[in-house]
């Protein structure tokens, strides 16, 4: 072919000097970010979702201490807490299954409906026992949410975007945390606790609206479409409610105190140790490199940190007489530099250093938990423990977001359910069995009297239980120090 001669359908009639336009390379176009034409309508609504259960962790948080007086449940105020993790470690293996299987639709859909169930049976309780169990039933459905938005992300989005969807989803703690304890608190003081918990599954109608038709267009049905659909693992969904019933009779045992408690403990035990071998990473135990350790690390931050955060507000309720609104918002600023932490992990240039950051970020929430029974002597002003959670958690906020990307870049995508399962189990065992270790030893050293002391100190008479608090934070910043030292394991070393 001559240069004369036509290209592409050209006339060729020009001089060979002539240039096709069509030949002229097109500019090289920024790659799309999550908020691209592309992602758009599924970053939003997935962060909705996010966003729901942010306003109603920090909005419950806020109204959690007078439920519990109200309902004479103080002496089991960790239980309300614990409760939600204990069902949600079984509804988390079901939906890693579910979604691998039949995409992550299905789970995300029916969590976010036993969500709001379980919001409005704990509002309606008529005594503690009925209003754990309303904790319970959103613990089923927050377990089947979490871990099929962890698959959506593992199937919708590239690598290199994974990152920013997971500082987005720190992003959208912020506001709730700031205007989720005051909406509470003025809820709760002017209304009732439970208008707290009835208003708030509202919020549900939205999210599904927006999320679920993405989702079902992006990333419904099995990750291979041309794949048999292989059959439910029995054996893992038994193991899983094996290992909820033993964190519960674990629990039970906790709270009872006496030497008939040792049956359920033991049995609790013999449910729970064969389960956790078999649901999670060989070689968690022990803190193998690589995956085995993100999976520890997770459990270790997030149980350590949950189970003092859930302990603050009922500490600055009956220790220092804060109102319910003004005990929510010490922890409001925690909210934006969770968030600035998830930021700070996400920036490209950081990618190197990730094990670093987050040894640091594991330091600094031991210190912000060891730093927040200072409260408890009356010369340490209220405001420490909003400036300590404020750092503890930064440092949460690099750590959580950067074991979720770890994660899924160690994870095929036919195994990101079952991974992600793995890491939620994690984080809830831990947040059970640490909730209980502290439930129990809080009610042993008189913390169950701390509702009676709180009145009897606005009616003028003195008493306070201020060691109960301390056993609940003390062994936890421990336990951050060594999340410190996980941390540093989480590369595979070449």
């Amino acid at each position: 072919m001559s240069a004369l001669e036509p290209r592409d359908g050209g006339t060729g009639t020009e001089t060979g000097t002539a240039v096709d336009a069509a030949a002229i390379p097109a500019p090289p176009t920024a790659p799309e970010g999550v908020l691209g034409r592309t992602y758009r309508a599924l970053s939003v609504g997935i962060v909705s979702v996010v966003f729901l259960i942010a306003f109603e962790a920090t909005a419950v948080g806020t109204a959690m201490p007078v439920a519990a007086r109200e309902l004479h449940g103080i002496a089991h105020y960790a239980f309300a807490f614990s409760a939600y993790f204990t069902t949600s470690l079984f509804a988390m293996v079901l939906s890693g299954q579910w979604a691998d299987r039949r995409g992550p639709l299905g789970p995300l859909a029916t969590g976010i409906s036993a969500f709001a169930a379980g919001l409005l049976l704990s509002g309606t309780a008529g005594n503690m026992w009925t209003f754990i169990a309303g904790r319970a039933v959103q613990g089923l459905g927050g377990g089947l949410v979490i871990v099929a938005l962890y698959v959506v992300i593992s199937r919708a989005y590239p690598e290199r975007l994974r990152p920013s969807i997971m500082a987005a989803f720190a992003a959208s703690w912020v506001i709730p945390s700031v205007v989720g304890p005051l909406a509470s608190g003025s809820v709760t003081e002017h209304l009732g606790w439970r208008w707290v918990f009835v208003g708030i599954p509202v919020l549900v109608v939205f999210p599904l609206a927006l999320a679920l038709p993405t989702i079902r267009r992006r990333a419904s049905g099995p990750a291979d479409p041309a794949a048999p659909v292989e059959p439910y693992d029995r054996r893992r969904i038994l193991l899983a409610l094996g290992m909820s019933l033993g964190a519960g009779l674990l629990q039970y045992a906790g709270q009872e105190r006496n030497w008939f408690a040792l049956l359920p403990a033991v049995a609790g035990v013999a449910l729970l140790v064969p389960a956790v071998r078999g649901l999670l990473p060989p070689g968690t135990g022990r803190a193998a490199r690589g995956l085995p350790s993100v999976v520890l690390l997770r459990g270790v931050a997030a149980g350590s940190f949950i189970a003092a955060e859930s302990f603050v507000p009922l500490m600055l309720v009956t220790e220092r007489g804060l109102s319910p609104t003004l005990a929510g918002l010490s922890l409001a600023a925690g909210g934006g530099t969770w968030a600035l932490g998830s930021y700070v992990q996400s920036r490209p240039r950081l990618e190197a250093y990730r094990e670093r950051l987050m040894v640091g970020g594991m330091v600094l929430v031991a210190a912000a938990i060891a730093a927040a029974p200072s409260v408890l002597i009356d010369a340490v002003p209220v405001w420490t423990v909003a400036v300590a959670w404020a750092f503890g958690c930064f440092g949460m906020g690099m750590v959580i977001a950067s074991t979720s990307v770890l994660l899924l870049k160690l994870s095929a995508p036919q195994e990101a359910g079952a991974n992600s399962a793995a890491l939620q189990i994690s984080d809830g065992l831990s947040n059970v069995l640490l909730l209980a270790a502290g439930g129990a030893a809080f009610a042993a050293l008189g913390g169950g009297a701390a509702g009676a002391v709180h009145e009897a100190a606005q009616a003028g008479s003195a008493g306070s239980h201020p060691g109960a608090f301390a056993v609940v934070f003390l062994p936890m910043a421990g336990v951050a120090l060594v999340g410190a030292w996980v941390a540093g394991r989480v590369r595979v070393r070449p």
